[in-house]
């Protein structure tokens, strides 16, 4: 497993959201990215997957852009979560690191634009 700081980490994270193109960056609002160790158990369950096999990388949660109405308004932030041990345990250098947390902060920012799971890279 690749070792890293979660300061470290955490700034891989900021940096790939800063390299996100400015038309798809100047249209997130009331969304949050944050940096957990691990998704729970019901996170796993929820996004469909195996717990006893299976992990995530990154999670969306809230409502789509695609979704929200007229009416969606002063709500708490929808959240994109970055996973960092699930992150480390997968990479092998650094390098691979950095590709996965972009990858993943891509999808999961295609989750906020409403892009289906099956359409996502």
């Amino acid at each position: 497993m690749l070792r890293m700081s979660r300061a470290e980490f955490e700034k891989l994270v900021a940096q790939a959201l800063d390299r996100l193109p400015e038309r798809f960056a100047s249209l997130l609002e009331n969304v949050v990215v944050v940096v957990e160790d691990e998704p729970t158990e019901e996170d796993l369950v929820e996004a469909g997957l195996d717990p006893e096999t299976e992990t995530l990388f990154g999670l969306y949660q809230g409502v789509n852009l695609l979704d929200r109405g007229a009416s969606y308004g002063n709500v708490l932030p929808d959240r994109i979560v970055i996973y960092r041990l699930p992150l480390l345990e997968a990479c092998e250098d650094r390098a691979e690191l950095v590709r996965e947390i972009r990858d993943t902060v891509i999808h999961e920012v295609g989750h906020y634009f409403g892009v289906a799971e099956e359409d996502l890279p």
